[in-house]
């Protein structure tokens, strides 16, 4: 009876194991979305918040067991990207902007760390509470010579950068 038991609890951990990296794979990959798909409340607070907005990209993710709508817009020449929540919450608004409005402490930090590189875009983030959006931190998407364009992450003072992992794009 031991040997079936230990094989019994072998067998149910094993199962354990792969549901849980089915939910882990699961929670990681997005699905795309046209915006006729998305939630009418997802559509509701981007046209809140943007009235002319044209949405260019949507998927649906799922990130520490919620559902998170990731959406992608053009609002007045400008591009957006937006983190919503399914009941219409706006969590963070990543705005684009032009080098000449980066704060000189950024800009000065990543001419350090990276002098042969190009800055090809420029993403302000920013935490939305309510109605209230508070600068978190920039996404700067970068060019080198010889490798692939890559994003780092900087916090407002410029006194952290770090190189994000390559996503899924």
């Amino acid at each position: 009876m031991r040997g079936i038991s230990r094989l019994a609890l072998v067998s149910v951990l094993a199962v354990l194991v792969a549901f849980t990296a089915l939910a882990w794979a699961d929670d990681k990959k997005p699905e795309k979305l046209t915006p006729d798909k998305l939630p009418k409340k997802v559509i509701d607070a981007v046209k809140n918040r943007f009235p002319n907005a044209e949405i260019t990209s949507a998927e649906k993710e799922n990130e520490d067991g919620k559902v998170v709508f990731d959406i992608e817009l053009k609002h007045d020449g400008r591009k957006y990207e937006l983190d919503i929540l399914e009941d219409g919450t706006i969590v963070e608004i990543e705005k684009e902007i032009k080098l000449k409005d980066l704060p000189e402490a950024v800009a000065k930090a990543l001419k350090a760390k990276f002098p042969d590189a190009t800055i090809k875009e420029i993403k302000e983030v920013n935490k939305v509470k309510g109605k209230q959006e508070k600068p978190d931190h920039y996404e700067v998407v970068l060019a080198t010579k010889g490798k692939k364009d890559f994003e780092v992450t900087v916090s407002l003072d410029g006194k952290t950068i770090k190189e994000e992992k390559e996503e899924k794009k």
